[in-house]
């Protein structure tokens, strides 16, 4: 098949073919301010394949006392406040349909479910400087449980809960724990969750025990061994029940020599290999604009990504990958940076990186609670990564595409097939606050009508293509930037506009501009574009 270019009267970009790559190069212009680049999409076959509901987040146990660094910023956003009334939550989470949330978090270890057996009063959080994480033990009282369910249906949210696994055990003072885990509290709760026809698309047994723990830390084997006997016990309560749920774990941060025991041992029981992301450091990092910034500190991730990938290819396993809870930077994150536009470079960097290793799920800490919500903690008003998270919903479809960028590293470039359409969608992140930079998109001469000819070009042969445009061969473009060009601005703009709620509490329209196929796709400084090219149809996406 051919691949075609404009007229030299038009423009002076080649699109250079090859028999794997699609080749755009469109040289370097004098001058500081402006640059033209080059895009690589290789059209053979996807390197990965995410869930259609890839976009997840999460909700936290944290009650209103949890403060970092002298700073209080979780408020009403916990399991057990959260106020389930609210109507821009509600559209929020509906506006993806569907949303999969995650219910969990450091507290939830510390969690007890109300039961018939359980044989003390159902107690909230009560802040304790001797206890481990600040908090004595915490109890989630079945009419919120039915409460958060009933919200959960009404919004269409696909639900993970996360189980507490340190129940039974008891910690040494070296930081590790001693005994099995004690599943008769969560069985309480699974039973209770079945009989009352609540729907849970998947149980995650434990958070942060795995490698060297966060607070404390269990075995491999001993995790392995507490899996089988969620495994089991789940198999046995949803016996009746044709949709069984997901068996997930460690929810921790990755660990090679850990994660190889662990997903060797548990070939047969385990769904999904769930892992944490805090790269950036603590939220109190005075340079957390500069990582985020930086193309070789956020490359860095990518070991992460890989060696999982290495572990779940080399065993017997079937489990896929999930990255469980990513908040960038831990302790509550930092405000005016991991909830402003900023932080959506960094955001949408870690979604492209993470599919392109197959990850299958991206759990963002979090839908609203802390620095790094998604929606405002007090307001529920969506912060700019909210929108982010909801172009990537709408637009990147399942199978990812090979791509690279070459004339800048401050463009991280990412491609999937197109989602509910055909051709292939882009992100496009400029990094760079002082360069604006064209790029060229080949086109798939699939569909449209060319003249050929052939050119040299060093010592590969060459097919030029004249294109004869037509009203179909437009692509759609949403350009993301800050009010102001202020990176730490909590509003977001798309096309020029900003993004803002309805008079009822709606999430807005998120409307393209039309752009004409023959002009380059132009991403200015410190902004982000997705640019679906309908007409760009690769085998790739007809596997």
């Amino acid at each position: 098949m051919g691949f075609q270019i404009c007229e030299m009267a038009f423009c002076t970009w080649l699109c250079l073919f090859s028999s794997s790559f699609i080749f755009v190069n469109g040289g370097t212009v004098v001058g500081d301010e402006r640059l033209q680049g080059a895009v690589f999409v290789d059209r053979k076959a996807p390197i990965g394949e995410i869930d259609d509901d890839f976009i997840c987040a999460t909700l936290d146990w944290w009650p209103p006392e949890k403060c970092d660094y002298g700073t209080c910023s979780w408020g009403h956003a916990s399991l057990l406040n959260l106020d389930l009334g609210n109507n821009i939550l509600l559209n929020a989470i509906k506006a993806f349909s569907p949303l999969k949330l995650r219910l969990g978090g450091t507290l939830q270890d510390k969690v007890v479910y109300e039961s018939k057996d359980l044989r003390k009063p159902c107690k909230q959080f009560i802040n304790s400087s001797s206890e481990m994480f600040g908090f004595t033990q915490g109890c989630l009282p079945m009419q919120r449980w039915d409460e958060l369910n009933s919200f959960f249906e009404k919004s269409g949210a696909v639900i993970i809960f996360g189980l507490n696994a340190l129940a039974g055990r008891n910690i040494q003072p070296d930081g590790s724990v001693s005994g099995a885990w004690d599943p008769s509290n969560a069985e309480s709760l699974i039973r209770y969750t079945v009989e009352k026809g609540h729907t849970i698309h998947g149980w995650e047994l434990g958070n942060e025990l795995s490698g060297n723990g966060v607070g404390t830390r269990v075995a491999a084997d001993q995790y392995v061994s507490d899996l089988i006997s969620l495994c089991n016990m789940v198999q046995e309560i949803y016996k009746n029940i044709e949709s069984k749920p997901l068996i997930l774990g460690p929810g921790g941060f990755f660990d090679a020599g850990w994660f190889t025991k662990f997903v060797n041992k548990t070939p047969k029981i385990l769904d999904v290999v769930t892992h944490h992301i805090y790269n950036l450091g603590p939220g109190v990092d005075e340079h957390l604009i500069e990582k985020i910034l930086d193309p070789s500190y956020l490359n860095g991730e990518a070991n992460t990504f890989s060696s999982l990938k290495s572990i779940l290819q080399g065993t017997r396993t079937s489990a896929v990958a999930w990255v469980g809870e990513a908040g960038g930077a831990y302790n509550s994150g930092h405000n005016h940076v991991t909830n402003a536009f900023v932080f959506s470079f960094w955001y949408l960097d870690q979604l492209g990186m993470a599919a392109s290793y197959d990850t299958k799920t991206y759990c963002r800490q979090t839908l609203v609670g802390g620095n790094y919500g998604l929606l405002n903690t007090t307001t529920f008003v969506p912060n700019p990564d909210y929108y982010s998270a909801l172009l990537w919903h709408r637009l990147m479809g399942r199978k990812v595409l090979s791509t690279t960028f070459s004339g800048t590293r401050k463009i991280r470039a990412y491609a999937h097939c197109a989602k509910q359409s055909q051709g292939i969608t882009l992100l496009l992140i400029n990094l760079d606050g002082n360069t604006t930079v064209d790029a060229k998109i080949a086109l798939n001469g699939t569909h449209t009508h060319a003249l050929h000819h052939k050119h040299r070009s060093g010592s590969k042969r060459v097919r030029l293509h004249h294109l004869h445009r037509n009203a179909d061969t437009g692509r759609e473009e949403y350009h993301l930037t800050a009010k102001d060009g202020n990176l730490q601005s909590q509003i977001m703009l798309l096309n020029g506009k900003i993004l803002t709620l309805d008079s009822s509490g709606g999430i807005p329209p998120l409307e393209p501009v039309k752009v004409n196929s023959s002009e380059p796709i132009t991403v200015a400084p410190f902004s982000i574009a997705f640019v679906h090219i309908p007409y760009i149809v690769l085998p790739a996406c007809r596997q």
